[in-house]
C-alpha cells in the first residue's frame, strides 16, 4: 500500500492524490504540514531533510519532490497512457511538468501568499502588482499554447503534465484577483474539472 504523507489541502499533495485516481493507485495519507503534525519533527526530517510535503513511501522506497514522485508512480503503476515511454512523445510532457514547477510556480508564489495566505511577509504593494502582472504572463503563454494543442496542455490527449498544470489553473482561478480573459485557459480547466481525480 502507497503511503502518502501530508494534508490534502496542499496543492502538491494533490498532484498525488490526484494521479493515484487516474491510474487506480491504492493508498493511505499521514497528516503532516500546517495545522497538523510539523514537518520539523525529527521523524518527518529523517524522509525529507527539506521539511516539505509530500513525501511517498512504497515498500522500502522514500520519495520527496512532487514531480518526481507523479514520474516514479507513473512509471511503476503503468501509466504509459499518460506518460508515453516514446522520448519524442514524453519530452513535452516532461517540459511542461518543469515549466510548472519552475515558471509558473515562481510567478504565482507572491501573489497567492498575500491575497490568500495574508502573509505580513508579502504584503508590498509593488511587489503584488509585479507579481500579479507576472502570473498574467504566464498564463497567456499557458493560453497561447492551448490554442495550439486544442485540448490539453502536451498534445490532444491527457497526460502528465495536465496535473500540476491543471491544479495552477485551479489556484488561478481561486486566488482574489483581476483576471484576464483567456478562453482557452477557461475551456481547459472546464474540461479538466469533468475528471474525477481532480473532482475529488
Amino acid at each position: 500500500m502507497l503511503k502518502i504523507l501530508g494534508r490534502d489541502s496542499s496543492i502538491n499533495v494533490r498532484k498525488v492524490l490526484w494521479l493515484c485516481d487516474e491510474l487506480s493507485i491504492p493508498w493511505e495519507r499521514e497528516e503532516w504540514g500546517d495545522g497538523f503534525r510539523s514537518t520539523r519533527d525529527p521523524a518527518f526530517l529523517a524522509l525529507n531533510p527539506n521539511a516539505l510535503i509530500p513525501v511517498i513511501k512504497d515498500q522500502d522506497l522514500v520519495l520527496w519532490e512532487s514531480n518526481a514522485i507523479l514520474r516514479y508512480l507513473a512509471n511503476a503503476w503503468h501509466g504509459e497512457g499518460i506518460y508515453s515511454p516514446q522520448p519524442r512523445e514524453r519530452a513535452p510532457i516532461d517540459q511542461w511538468i518543469d515549466w510548472q514547477a519552475t515558471e509558473l510556480n515562481t510567478a504565482w508564489r507572491y501573489a497567492f501568499m498575500s491575497l490568500v495566505r495574508h502573509s505580513p511577509a508579502h504584503q508590498d504593494p509593488r511587489l503584488l502588482a509585479a507579481a500579479c502582472k507576472g502570473w498574467t504572463h504566464s498564463m497567456s503563454i499557458l493560453n497561447q499554447q492551448l490554442e495550439k494543442t486544442g485540448r490539453y496542455v502536451a498534445g490532444r490527449h491527457f497526460s502528465l503534465a495536465d496535473i500540476p498544470i491543471g491544479l495552477s489553473v485551479n489556484r488561478w482561478y481561486e486566488t482574489p484577483l483581476d483576471h484576464a480573459d483567456f478562453p482557452a485557459v477557461r475551456t481547459y480547466y472546464e474540461r479538466l474539472t469533468e475528471r474525477s481525480g481532480y473532482a475529488r
